[in-house]
């Protein structure tokens, strides 16, 4: 992808406070070209999720902040590609931690503390620029996406992505959740989203609506689906209500599937008994 050089950074947008992206050594099939780091400010700095632990990302974010002060390190979610790099640069740097600690399900980094509690809502300030916490629960709870106020620019961690959909990931993540805080982002003046892995994106309005709009279409081929195939496990429902998705990323797609199914059970159009889900509704559209 052009412009993605690891370790790199690298100006975004057309923004008076100089936003700076510095991508990840750590490319795959589910972080794209890496995890995006953001430097933000010109002396008065914020970086936002410095990632995994990586000696020489830790290099990299030292020779681009140079002889600025890194006062702050925000971080989206406790992910293991977004926050873990975040203890070290804390002891070279004695910024202070802004996040949400990690919860208690599997997969979190338990190492990232924040230095106090923080809130939706909250305002990070500096001389340069101000940046408002947003929590935005779905993909995870702890989620946050970080407001650039003075450039109307939102940091989107894994809640909104450039290019693909996020995995919303239970019992931790909620779709209800995260549809609720989809349509609150709707609410804010948006120029930009810059996104935990991909492109800056120039249509933040366009690409909410459209996310919603490919979420309930997804929920309700998943009911549809449920209703043909009768009462049936997840692994035969995946395959029918993703059909359109790689293999590689079926196991993903069953996650955040049943996160539909949860909410949809919820608001009483499925339900489940054991391992066998089925529509309490009657016959499929066709």
């Amino acid at each position: 992808m052009k412009g993605f050089e690891a370790g790199k950074a690298v100006a975004i947008g057309e923004t008076n406070v100089p936003v700076r992206r510095i991508l990840g050594r750590n490319p795959s099939a589910m972080t794209g070209p890496g995890t995006n780091s953001y430097l933000i400010g010109k002396d008065k700095l914020c970086l936002l999720d410095p990632g995994p632990r990586d000696d020489a990302q830790f290099d990299s974010f030292m020779d681009a902040i140079g002889d600025s002060t890194l006062e702050y390190i925000l971080v989206t979610h406790t992910h293991g590609d977004h926050s873990p790099g975040a203890l070290k640069l804390k002891e070279a740097t004695g910024a202070v931690l802004v996040g949400l600690p990690a919860p208690l399900p599997t997969g979190h980094d338990q190492s990232f503390q924040p230095d106090r509690q923080w809130c939706h809502g909250d305002v990070v300030e500096t001389d340069e620029y101000s940046i408002r916490l947003i929590h935005t629960p779905g993909h995870v709870s702890n989620h946050i996406c970080f407001f650039l106020q003075e450039e109307e620019l939102l940091f989107t961690g894994d809640h909104v992505l450039q290019g693909t959909t996020s995995v919303i990931l239970p019992p931790d993540g909620d779709m209800a959740a995260y549809l609720g805080s989809l349509k609150e982002l709707q609410s804010l003046s948006l120029r930009y989203f810059a996104p935990g892995h991909g492109d800056l994106m120039d249509q933040p309005q366009l690409e909410l609506e459209q996310l919603i709009a490919h979420r309930l279409k997804r929920e309700k081929k998943i009911e549809d689906r449920l209703k043909l195939l009768g009462s049936c496990d997840l692994d035969r429902l995946v395959v029918s209500a993703y059909d359109d998705v790689a293999d590689h990323l079926i196991p993903w797609a069953k996650r955040t599937m049943l996160a539909h199914l949860i909410k949809l059970q919820s608001e009483g159009a499925v339900s489940v008994d054991g391992e066998l889900w089925q529509t309490t509704s009657g016959d499929p559209e066709v």
